[in-house]
């Protein structure tokens, strides 16, 4: 399968890549890379993450990594990273409710 990265996945990602590196640049290194190795099981069984609540859409699921939520969507031979979010601070993609 391939992966597709939206605009808004890689702004996520390098505000808190940013946000983590102030503590500690190799704590963000080290949460990026396993993040990325996380993401790289997602065509083996994509429907073992749950379903994006509030969403009609079995296609649409949430990886949780570390207190982030990653949505993705599943479509034939792709992988589309939407966004990633921390629980409290809320991406485009969440709704109200997530």
């Amino acid at each position: 399968m391939k992966f597709i990265f939206s605009d808004e996945f890689h702004e996520s990602l390098d505000a808190i890549e940013d946000f983590i590196g102030q503590d500690s640049p190799n704590r963000a290194l080290n949460f990026t890379h396993n993040l990325w190795r996380k993401i790289e099981t997602i065509p083996f069984m994509p429907y073992r993450f749950r379903k994006k609540q509030n969403f009609n859409d079995e296609n649409i699921r949430d990886l949780i990594y570390k207190g982030h939520t990653i949505p993705f969507e599943i479509r034939e031979d792709i992988i589309i990273i939407l966004d990633i979010y921390n629980h409290n601070i809320k991406s485009r993609f969440a709704n109200s409710t997530d």
